[in-house]
């Protein structure tokens, strides 16, 4: 599907749209887990930590069992049991005072492992085990939202008790009845549409050792991962837009700012209230720079 976008050794620029519609697409801890929003305007913002995140998930669920696909950076990993393997594979025993080409050999095998040390980079120096550090050809920013935001907090209750002790009711744990439940809160947006911008360096891939099947995954995680990753807390999520711009030269025919100025999204002058994708409508000034071709992966 994405042949004609795994050239490893061109440069790309991608804007990347998506939504959520009654949930909460990534909570912020020192806000009660609320939505992460932008204070001055309101704007809904979504790390490029979650985002890839997201990637990861989709890629160790699909292609994980297969050779080059692990990933680093796992749910309650350890980071340096991964290390040391790469230490076990090139033989070294002496894991505390490595040399300068034990430390290349092992980020080389990091590399070629795991896919997320190849495509997003990785710090894996430390005094033990140490592999280095990898910068990655692929990078996120923030995905922020097109129209401010209104986050809510709602409570919400349960029959169930946890522990018979949180009963008032003066009986034995075997006779307590959940009569009154239990209270908590659930955070949600009523609905938002994302905007977050990439970039594909092949200079850094060559480095890394990236491969066209690499590139293909990434795009193919990007429309599918929500998908394999519901959750009740974010509620519906779906990617509504991929605009990649594909580069002739590996250093970039043009900026990447004036190609994503390129493409405008705008709320429908009749809408007063957005809860839908098809509240908007896309502009494109077609008018792209010699060198750089825009594919229209998904439109909005």
């Amino acid at each position: 599907m994405f042949k004609h976008l795994s050239d490893q050794k061109k440069r790309y620029d991608f804007m990347f749209i998506f939504d959520v519609l009654d949930g909460n697409p990534n909570g912020d801890p020192d806000a009660g887990n609320l939505p992460r929003i932008d204070v001055e305007t309101m704007q809904g913002l979504v790390t490029d930590v979650a985002l890839k995140r997201k990637v990861r998930n989709y890629v160790q669920m699909t292609r994980g069992k297969q050779p080059g696909y692990d990933i680093y950076i796992k749910h309650r990993g350890i980071l340096s049991r991964e290390q040391q393997k790469a230490y076990e594979s090139v033989g070294v025993e002496n894991a505390e005072n490595p040399s300068a080409n034990t430390i290349k050999d092992a980020r080389d095998w990091m590399c070629a492992h795991y896919y997320d040390v190849r495509m997003f980079g990785a710090v894996m120096s430390g005094k033990k085990y140490n592999a280095g550090q990898v910068r990655g050809p692929l990078q996120l920013t923030f995905a922020r939202s097109v129209d401010p935001i209104t986050p809510f907090d709602m409570t919400i209750t349960r029959v169930a008790l946890t522990n018979a002790n949180d009963s008032q009711k003066d009986a034995g744990e075997d006779e307590v009845e959940a009569r009154h439940g239990q209270m908590g809160r659930k955070a949600y947006v009523p609905y938002g549409l994302y905007v977050a911008h990439g970039f594909y360096t092949p200079m850094f891939a060559e480095q890394t050792g990236v491969k066209g099947e690499d590139l293909e995954l990434f795009w193919e995680s990007l429309i599918n991962m929500w998908d394999l990753d519901r959750s009740a807390a974010r509620g519906q999520m779906a990617t509504r837009g991929l605009y990649i711009f594909e580069h002739e030269s590996e250093y970039g025919n043009a900026p990447s700012h004036t190609l994503f100025e390129k493409i405008n999204i705008k709320r429908k002058n009749d809408v007063e209230v957005i809860r839908s994708s098809k509240d908007y409508t896309v502009e494109i000034d077609h008018d792209i720079p010699a060198g750089v071709q825009l594919h229209e992966v998904i439109t909005l």
